[in-house]
């Protein structure tokens, strides 16, 4: 195991184990400001640092979304009852990021939500699957986009999953739909570590940009989802380094 793999696969289950509390902690009435400074005491304790805090001009632990948003949102605001929460959440340990965020329904689940976000969970486990030495960047934006759309949703097209590594973004850019012949995407490479997001919207794609300047919600007030997580590339299968045991 390289020092790099040995870096980001400890600070990947960190990293896990800390959105697995901030799930447990995400219940109705409770101030996305007070899960973001949980997430930043969390954050700190394993001796890293914020990921994106690391950002210029972003003084937040954690990027939070409720309903239409997407991904950026400033943690302010209150959970309600029912609310489809999205958590996105870095860590930067010994040099090295890892990136994850997943979506959720808090307090009284919804039959219909339920359903979308099961969607988007089976088919972030497809798209990792296609993270293989000799594969391309645009085999995992084919898994994406196939398993949406065939669900009747529709992928994000101007946002994208990313390497991560040295840098939180970095490249490839992983898009959410297939762009361009396979031929010119960007091949994969063994001990190579990508974030690859499934983002996608019940209504249309088209989004907005809040007045904050960060938060990204969908233009027609639709729900969204992001499941993402941290994978390093090896020749038999992909490491999967965020995801909670």
């Amino acid at each position: 195991m390289t020092p790099k793999t040995k870096a980001q696969t400890t600070g990947g289950r960190l990293l896990a184990h800390i959105k697995k509390q901030l799930i447990n902690a995400a219940k109705p009435g409770i101030k996305l400001e007070v899960l973001d400074h949980q997430a930043e005491s969390l954050l700190k304790q394993t001796g890293g640092q914020p990921s994106f805090q690391m950002v210029p001009g972003y003084s937040w632990a954690t990027c939070i979304n409720l309903n239409s948003g997407i991904v950026h949102g400033i943690p302010k605001g209150v959970i309600q009852d029912g609310d489809l929460v999205t958590i996105d959440i870095g860590l930067f340990y010994k040099g090295f990021h890892t990136d994850t965020s997943t979506s959720f329904i808090a307090g009284t689940p919804d039959p219909q939500i339920l359903k979308f976000l099961q969607v988007g969970q089976k088919v972030l486990q497809k798209a990792i699957a296609e993270a293989k030495p000799g594969n391309r960047v645009w085999d995992i934006s084919y898994a994406i986009q196939k398993g949406i759309e065939s669900a009747g949703y529709s992928v994000v097209r101007n946002l994208t999953g990313h390497g991560v590594a040295q840098e939180l973004h970095q490249e490839p850019t992983i898009p959410c739909f297939t762009r361009g012949n396979r031929s010119n995407s960007p091949l994969l490479e063994n001990d190579q570590s990508l974030a690859i997001e499934v983002m996608y919207c019940q209504g249309n794609w088209h989004t907005i940009t809040d007045s904050d300047g960060w938060t990204i919600t969908t233009a027609d007030q639709s729900l969204s989802a992001v499941f993402e997580e941290t994978i390093i590339l090896t020749k038999n299968k992909p490491l999967l380094i965020t995801a909670i045991s």
